[in-house]
């Protein structure tokens, strides 16, 4: 089964939602704030799609920390971050269950997930 991970008052997370819906994919939302996030799955996003591509550096909660916190980013410190901050996660995580796709973008989503066709 698909997840989607991220945060349930997000735009991009509700227009994620609303797409899958229409397109009949069936999901699980799993919520940051609500239900966590386990470090070692983080870890394991880090390890295969970098940390750079999950650091969300445009967001709110990236411009609101200090500078020192901001400073000499590596994988060990964003992941600190991110596990500290899930807002500074980039939404959405879509698990497909043969990859992770980060960010709304609807070609990957549907040549990931097989949903052809137009919405209902």
């Amino acid at each position: 089964m698909v997840t989607v991970y991220g945060i349930s008052n997000c735009d991009t997370i509700r227009k994620t939602r609303k797409w899958l819906d229409a397109h009949g994919v069936e999901y699980r939302f799993h919520d940051f704030r609500k239900d966590g996030l386990a470090p070692g799955l983080l870890t394991a996003w880090v390890d295969k799609l970098g940390w750079e591509v999950l650091l969300n550096k445009r967001g709110m909660t990236w411009r609101k920390l200090p500078d020192d916190e901001k400073a000499d980013i590596d994988a060990a410190k964003a992941i600190t971050l991110m596990l500290k901050y899930p807002a500074m996660i980039k939404r959405p995580v879509i698990d497909t269950g043969d990859g992770l796709i980060v960010g709304f973008d609807e070609q990957k989503i549907n040549e990931a997930l097989g949903a052809r066709g137009n919405p209902a």
